[in-house]
């Protein structure tokens, strides 16, 4: 099922895409920690927290799963959106810290959206380990700590 959601998700995605994208895909998924499911979230495939995991789901629509990591291939850039940098000030400093020593390029990147303009230059073997940083038990905590007040 998940190199089907890839497939057809790519179908109307510029051709150099292709490429890394589905290796940026195998990456994670070859590192994500057991309990995250693969899933179409706003458009674009996403390792959630699925609700018989945590049934409240994520706050912002009732009945969706916790979203953690989803991956788009834009127009102009491969995105990675990654909550648990998001959330976690540590994580965000590691990686800061890291990404020199994968990237010779500056880091482009939003609150939780790390984007790369040059299909040859993607830090698959940096995004493997971020992918492995967070359990789904740790990620759920997170979540809830700041939503529950």
């Amino acid at each position: 099922m998940s190199e089907t959601i890839i497939q057809t998700y790519l179908e109307d995605k510029e051709e150099k895409w292709h490429e890394p994208f589905t290796r940026l895909y195998h990456v994670i998924d070859e590192n994500i920690p057991d309990g995250f499911a693969l899933e179409m979230q706003y458009g674009m495939p996403s390792f959630v927290v699925p609700l018989a995991t945590f049934p409240k789901g994520y706050h912002v629509q009732e009945g969706t799963p916790l979203p953690f990591i989803s991956i788009a291939a834009q127009k102009k850039h491969l995105a990675v959106y990654h909550m648990g940098i998001y959330a976690d000030e540590e994580l965000l400093d590691w990686f800061h810290k890291e990404y020199p020593n994968h990237m010779s390029t500056k880091l482009n990147m939003g609150k939780s959206c790390i984007q790369f303009t040059n299909p040859k230059k993607v830090p698959f073997e940096l995004l493997g380990e971020l992918s492995t940083k967070i359990t789904v038990d740790e990620w759920i905590e997170m979540y809830k700590s700041r939503t529950e007040g």
